[in-house]
């Protein structure tokens, strides 16, 4: 769902190749313990519920952590800072509903998709439906995300105001600021669900993603033992019913995705 912009992805490239190595599946192995990062604040995959962090991913993290024999320890910080740290050798893994892209995958290496998603038109009109609908209008974004760049390719888009979080994107469209915004397929579900008569109509998809964990770039050790313990979790049954519990559905990757 997220990308870091171009700038901060150089920044990270640089800090690749001249950051201490990170932690190999060896160690992480030895240690027992891998620490994980994330946002926080982008419900219902990560957040805070007073002071304890859960959703989708947190969940399914831990389940992975544990199917590794590993115990997860966790880190929250903004999502602009997370690649980056990752590259600094602050923690092993980010998961944080990042989509998988060939400009980040030259600066991180990733572990199998947990789900795919796309980015969803929202809007207060039910008018505004499809990407062409959005030709002459103001389209709000989280800074930082696929959307952003996505939102800024399709033709006739009057402008893209972009926002520190999601939450900043949404109020700029309940105050009328923007005509529509560009989220998550399901934070805009969420959203609706949570507030079914704030008036939000969904549209349809703009984007359709690949979200995974990232790890070092090169530390394909790592991925490959998250990977296989993801594949794991979603064989015994365990990944479905977060998925359930989430989203009233099973949202993992359809096969070949």
């Amino acid at each position: 769902m997220k990308i870091l912009p171009t700038f901060t992805l150089a920044v990270a490239l640089c800090v690749a190749a001249t950051a201490v190595q990170a932690r190999p599946l060896e160690a992480v192995r030895k240690d027992g313990t891998l620490l994980i990062a994330t946002e926080g604040h982008y419900a219902p995959f990560n957040f805070f519920q007073g002071k304890q962090l859960t959703g989708f991913e947190v969940e399914v993290a831990e389940l992975v952590a544990r199917k590794m024999g590993l115990t997860p320890q966790w880190k929250t910080l903004s999502f602009d800072a997370l690649l980056t740290g990752l590259q600094q050798d602050r923690w092993d893994v980010v998961i944080a509903s990042h989509a998988i892209t060939e400009e980040r995958a030259r600066a991180v290496t990733f572990a199998a998709p947990h789900y795919c998603s796309g980015g969803t038109i929202v809007s207060m009109t039910p008018t505004l439906r499809s990407a062409g609908d959005l030709a002459g209008k103001t389209v709000s974004v989280q800074t930082g995300t696929t959307y952003a760049a996505e939102v800024q390719r399709l033709p006739g888009i009057q402008s893209v105001k972009n926002f520190p979080a999601d939450t900043d994107a949404r109020n700029a469209l309940v105050s009328k600021r923007v005509d529509a915004m560009v989220t998550d397929r399901f934070v805009a579900k969420e959203l609706l669900r949570k507030s079914p008569k704030a008036g939000f109509h969904l549209g349809e998809m703009v984007t359709v993603e690949r979200i995974a964990a990232a790890m070092a770039l090169g530390n394909t050790g790592l991925a490959d033992a998250w990977s296989q313990a993801l594949q794991a979790v979603m064989a015994d049954g365990s990944y479905a019913k977060v998925s359930q519990k989430y989203f009233q559905e099973d949202i993992r990757c359809p096969a070949g995705r």
